[in-house]
């Protein structure tokens, strides 16, 4: 049988950049293909041409054998081509059969559309209430109604970005499994992710890229996470140092009560969270997005304050009632999830990003004035120290990959040697070199004393670099546990849902199945 996708010398450039140069690969039917590589080497070009988002300068796509133009996503999806995106596209207060059905091109009327959707969940073993209003789902039940959505056109190929990044470890094997049933039934699969252990669980090739060109072709399960890691980065990869033990010092970030209002309609409310991070100690905070994270990280950085009650120490200082200047005064640097529009300007220069957060304890103004030669050179000593690519100091924000903005802004807020760094996810859609930069870093800081809070949604990097963890599940923090003596299983378990310490005899239980 011929491949079901195969790429031709796929060239696509933009000015200055040669996004994808000369790429050349198939896939089998009923493959399951990973596409790999850093930030910036291509992929998302590469996808949005298969897609038919964009059109190739150069080459051309075979599909079944027979060389095809894709215009448009609508002629992709004629084709037998659907994609779930990284990001879902859905309305909160819709029913899950209504955003299905604006999603499809011409949708069948509604009980013939509810029939086909129960039909398709059934075959697949995927749990779904057709008409549960869409903000009273979980991330993973989110996830099915684009899978849903996809499998209703019956694909021969089947596009996944990044589809566990927000999944807990038990809908990660639920994924699997329908992806695994998906293959078995001749539906081709091109996998997109990070997550590399993930690729040898299930692909059986994988395509790396860098440099907008193909590097390598592999079997993952012949390799390692590591191996596969060093071909995308082209040079090795080193592990995160820290020392085996370590003396913690006084508390430097101390929560107590804090409760907070969620934004309607849909926010999460905080409720009686509390936590303490000593110096030299990295704390984690696990759970799926939509559980608090977001309104947790604003509370604690001093964003939002508007109906906080609850105690935030910095130190031996009370700051519930203080707002971001004054936290920062005493010590506080933080990093958001989201890089561009909120932890920096695209529009604005890497120095001028700097004077954002950095004019006071980096002392980039002065009575009122800014320094922008002073800001230069602080913009310019991120450049060198986080090994950023970028023009220099005068470069748009928006000009970085996404891995580089990273890296700088965890070096401005670094480099400003705080007491106390609040990080929520840290490496999010970043590649595995700049990915390890960043968390060396950050082991690098707790080193000299800070205290760090990590909020990540990606547990394999919080078992990694912290020392304690605990886990937000809708707007409610477990008990604080050391790393040494936790289990994935548990951990998925108090994201899902699990409260409370010690745990009730029922839900005991269960974690010992699922660690059995």
């Amino acid at each position: 049988m011929p491949p079901r996708l195969e790429l031709l010398s796929i060239s696509k450039r933009y000015p200055g950049v040669v996004a994808n140069d000369s790429i050349s690969f198939s896939v089998a039917p009923g493959a399951i293909h990973a596409l790999l590589g850093e930030n910036g080497a291509g992929k998302s070009t590469l996808v949005k041409i298969i897609y038919g988002v964009q059109k190739a300068d150069e080459g051309a796509i075979l599909f079944d054998g027979r060389e095809v133009e894709i215009a448009s996503p609508r002629q992709a999806r004629s084709l037998g081509l659907a994609m779930v995106f990284q990001h879902f596209c859905l309305f909160e207060a819709m029913t899950v059969l209504e955003n299905i059905a604006l999603g499809m091109d011409e949708p069948p009327p509604g009980r013939e559309l509810e029939a086909r959707v129960r039909e398709v969940l059934a075959h697949y073993k995927l749990a779904l209430d057709p008409h549960r209003i869409v903000h009273t789902l979980s991330v993973g039940e989110r996830q099915r109604i684009e899978i849903v959505r996809a499998l209703l056109v019956s694909p021969k190929l089947l596009i996944m970005d990044e589809p566990t990044s927000v999944l807990t470890p038990q809908e990660v094997e639920e994924l699997f499994a329908t992806l695994r049933q998906l293959a078995a039934e001749g539906c081709s699969i091109l996998y997109i992710s990070h997550k590399l252990d993930e690729i040898k669980a299930l692909c059986s090739t994988a395509t790396i890229l860098r440099g907008g060109r193909v590097v390598a072709t592999c079997d993952p399960a012949r390799e390692t996470a590591r191996s596969m890691a060093e071909m995308m980065i082209g040079g090795n990869l080193k592990d995160v140092q820290r020392r085996g033990w370590r003396a913690f010092g006084e508390p430097r970030l101390t929560v107590e009560g804090l409760s907070a209002p969620g934004e309607p309609p849909f926010g999460t409310s905080l409720k009686d969270i509390a936590l303490q991070v000593r110096s030299g100690e990295i704390f984690g905070i696990a759970g799926v997005a939509g559980n608090g994270q977001g309104e947790l990280f604003e509370v604690l950085s001093g964003e939002k304050m508007q109906g906080v009650a609850g105690s935030i120490r910095i130190g031996e200082e009370e700051t519930v009632s203080q707002g971001v200047s004054a936290r920062r005064r005493l010590g506080l640097a933080s990093v958001p999830e989201e890089r561009n529009g909120h932890a920096a300007v695209p529009a604005m220069s890497l120095a001028e990003n700097a004077i954002l957060s950095a004019r006071g304890r980096a002392r980039l103004s002065s009575g009122g004035l800014l320094r922008t030669g002073a800001a230069r050179d602080f913009a310019a000593s991120v450049i060198s120290a986080f090994s950023v690519k970028a023009t220099g100091p005068n470069a748009a924000a928006g000009s970085l990959s996404g891995g580089n903005l990273q890296k700088f802004i965890m070096g401005r807020e670094i480099g400003q040697d705080p007491a106390v760094l609040i990080v929520s996810q840290p490496t999010w859609g970043v590649d595995a070199g700049a990915a390890a930069f960043i968390r060396q870093a950050m082991a690098d800081l707790a080193e000299k004393g800070a205290a760090i809070l990590v909020i990540s949604q990606d547990l394999d990097e919080l078992l990694s670099i912290c020392d304690r963890i605990a886990v937000i599940n809708e707007g409610r923090l477990s008990k604080a546990m050391d790393v040494g003596a936790v289990s994935i299983e548990e951990l998925g378990l108090l994201m899902g849902g699990i409260h409370g310490s010690p745990l009730a005899p029922a839900r005991e239980e269960a974690v010992h199945v699922a660690q059995a």
